[in-house]
């Protein structure tokens, strides 16, 4: 399912070993004394380059449980209730071999502002909180972000792995195009899945959704031949939200 560059998919095979032999290194090994527990990565690169569903397929392959944490439901406005909600969130994640994966994490992980006021103080405090419990926890810890540059350099000193998840090139863009659509379609003959990869540059995700519009129009047509111009609307689609021309 996982279509990645070779050198991104290397950095995501490696935390697959570390959750394999993590505890025959600290244990066997005899290295808990000198290496924390604890794998902390940070995933970045555009939206829809396969940043959740690297973290989502981690977990079936190692067959852990990955614990999405919507951070509009951790983060709280009143004093003291986002580190309350943090710390049962970790405890939890420890008690139940959880993976724990922060996706959009510049609302919690962003940089530090410099203290203007009460509010700005007690920000830094929270992540400041967040810091010892990273630095504590002895599970796997995914952070994923549009922008690296957008996470404060204190987190980023503290992960093992910071992986980049760029945007898909003409090679891994034919191989989305190929493994996306339904094998119940059948493609148009006037439909060149190369040309198509080497013309138009889009993430895997944006490919996902021209090919459900395709698949749609195929459907609603009652037919199961997907034609040319049903892919470049889609392409269409997706370039306009963008703010791209065609």
């Amino acid at each position: 399912d996982l279509v990645l560059e070779g050198a991104t998919l290397e950095q995501v095979d490696e935390i697959l070993t570390l959750v394999k032999y993590g505890e025959a290194l600290l244990k066997e090994w005899h290295l808990d004394k000198k290496i924390k527990g604890g794998y902390k990565c940070l995933f970045y690169g555009p939206s829809g380059t396969g940043k959740t569903l690297t973290a989502t397929l981690i977990g079936k392959h190692t067959q852990k449980d990955v614990y999405r944490i919507d951070l509009s439901m951790i983060v709280s406005k009143f004093i003291g209730e986002t580190e309350k909600n943090l710390s049962k969130v970790f405890e939890k994640a420890a008690t139940k071999d959880w993976i724990l994966f922060f996706d959009e994490a510049d609302a919690l992980f962003g940089k530090r502002t410099s203290v203007g006021d009460s509010h700005d103080r007690y920000a830094n405090q929270e992540v400041s909180f967040l810091l010892q419990k990273l630095e504590d926890h002895e599970g796997l810890v995914i952070l994923a972000t549009n922008l690296k540059s957008n996470i404060d350099e204190a987190f980023t000193r503290r992960f093992q792995s910071v992986i980049h998840f760029p945007m898909p090139k003409a090679r891994e863009r034919a191989l989305l195009w190929q493994k996306t659509f339904s094998t119940k379609s059948t493609l148009h003959e006037n439909v060149d899945l190369q040309d198509v990869a080497e013309t138009y540059e889009l993430s895997g995700g944006a490919i996902t959704n021209v090919v459900r519009y395709a698949s749609l129009m195929a459907l609603k047509n009652e037919t199961d031949i997907i034609d040319v111009n049903w892919i470049l609307r889609g392409v269409k689609k997706e370039f306009l939200k963008e703010g791209k021309t065609l």
